[in-house]
């Protein structure tokens, strides 16, 4: 079991759900994963506006699921990831320089930190995260939590400047093998902890996945089927890496599985 309580810049902090019905997307999860939920009224003044579900292991926060707010309302669910910053005022003037949009301005999250929005140049929306008592994801790695994110683009040569200059986050390419294309990690203080990878199919828009550790991808994707979902990409081995799995949940939104690789006796 890993736990957390603080990310450094630039490491992705936590994940979110968004759909047009978080009832039924907090039933499908959590038969999935096994996880119960923490649900906070989202309010203006004294007006509830939505709702907002913590998904909880244990006690622990480990994802967020709530209503589709702005644009976003009529269209598909969607996972979203937030990255930590340290001033995230800073960093959206950052973005801003960068060549980036902002799509929410900073606000405060009552006490728990301060949140933004913004579209890097290649169209990928990602969250920014400043801790204030709540750091975010507090288990991860293990399984029914996030493992592993990617900014899923195309075009990775225009996207790395803009999270350099914005957050510091560099961009290694890495072999996969002798005859795979090369694979760009993104790393905070000399860790990977995300990566970038083209889109499996024509027309898949720039965006941030979220990627969840299973005990057993195999199950998880069956029983992604019998809820609703479907598999877009049926489980496969990866040398090195694992098991993997893409997959949709019942609302349309895209997310991953990753089991690890087993053990050599």
């Amino acid at each position: 079991m890993a736990t957390f309580d603080s990310y450094l810049q630039g490491t992705p902090s936590w994940i979110e759900h968004s759909s047009a019905d978080p009832d039924a997307s907090k039933n499908f999860y959590g038969d999935l994963f096994g996880w119960q939920y923490d649900d906070q009224p989202m309010m203006d003044g004294d007006t509830q506006v939505g709702s907002y579900a913590m998904a909880q292991i244990q006690g622990d926060s480990v994802a967020g699921l709530g209503s589709q707010f702005g644009d976003a309302v009529g269209q598909p669910a969607s996972w979203g990831v937030y990255l930590a910053v340290d001033d995230v005022d800073a960093a959206v003037a950052r973005a801003r320089d960068a060549g980036g949009q902002v799509l929410a301005e900073p606000m405060d999250v009552s006490d728990q930190g301060r949140m933004a929005w913004v579209q890097d140049p290649v169209g990928a929306a990602v969250g920014l995260w400043q801790a204030g008592t709540f750091a975010g994801s507090q288990r991860a790695n293990e399984h029914g939590t996030n493992i592993w994110n990617e900014l899923v683009t195309a075009d990775a040569d225009r996207a790395t400047p803009f999270y350099d200059q914005v957050l510091g986050i560099t961009a290694e390419s890495m072999p996969m093998g002798d005859e795979g294309d090369p694979y760009t990690t993104l790393n905070v203080d000399g860790r990977s902890v995300a990566g970038i990878s083209p889109p499996q199919n024509d027309g898949i828009p720039p965006h941030w996945n979220v990627c969840f550790n299973v005990d057993d991808a195999d199950q998880i994707a069956a029983r992604t089927s019998e809820l609703g979902g479907q598999q877009v990409m049926a489980p496969f081995d990866v040398p090195g890496i694992g098991r993997i799995a893409v997959l949709t949940d019942p609302q349309g939104a895209t997310f991953s599985l990753m089991q690890n690789p087993k053990e050599e006796s």
